[in-house]
């Protein structure tokens, strides 16, 4: 198993905890999602915990990277994020199972036997939240599909997905570069990605970017 998770107290205790059941054991551990992506083909594991919040790569794109790279590892995420567009986008990106750090022992061991044994795990709350925002978005345009942002943000978002700079979005909705830079700032804090290109692949994964031209 391979856990990756950038505060290492956290990250060496959940190690730990795995350790002492019999049916795993955690063969690396990652503070980055560069650091996973060597990791893992450096020891192959079965199983991977992922944290979202990770510096640089984020743990939605990591994920994502990890089952391109080894399509038969399963990705339980572990995370502080309540968010339903983290929730979403996780799913997307392949994960099979969803939980919240401060969950119990016996609920995380059980989540990884689950998982490790071809199953998924979204928990009690997250698995209602999960069949409501799925029958939710079956109805709802793609551009609905971040529900935490403004109109605004998605439209901008929508516009980055589409290929267009900055200073062009600026010109498209008749504001400065610094407007549209600050609305981006936001965009990256609400859907926890670090980068333009990790944000283009969050959007374009939900069907936008197709209006831009």
């Amino acid at each position: 198993m391979l856990v990756v998770e950038d505060h290492p107290l956290f990250r060496e205790g959940l190690a730990a905890v795995i350790d002492l059941d019999e049916t795993f054991s955690v063969v690396a551990q990652a503070g980055s999602g560069e650091n996973a992506l060597t990791e893992a083909d450096r020891t192959t594991p079965d199983l991977v915990v992922m944290d979202l919040g990770l510096p640089g790569l984020s743990g939605i794109e990591t994920s994502r990277r990890l089952l391109r790279a080894h399509p038969d590892i399963k990705i339980v995420i572990m995370t502080m994020s309540e968010s339903d567009d983290d929730l979403l986008a996780a799913v997307r990106a392949g994960a099979r199972g969803y939980l919240l750090k401060g969950a119990p022992r016996e609920e995380v061991l059980h989540a990884l036997h689950t998982v490790g044994q071809g199953g998924a795990v979204f928990g009690h709350h997250v698995a209602e939240r999960l069949c409501g925002l799925f029958a939710a978005l079956g109805s709802a345009p793609a551009s609905k599909a971040f529900p935490t942002l403004t109109a605004r943000e998605r439209e901008i978002l929508d516009l980055l997905a589409g290929g267009l700079s900055y200073r062009q979005i600026a010109q498209r909705l008749f504001v400065v570069d610094k407007t549209v830079r600050n609305h981006v700032g936001s965009i990256f804090a609400k859907l926890q990605v670090h980068d333009r290109a990790a944000a283009i692949v969050r959007a374009r994964d939900a069907g936008l970017g197709s209006t831009a031209e």
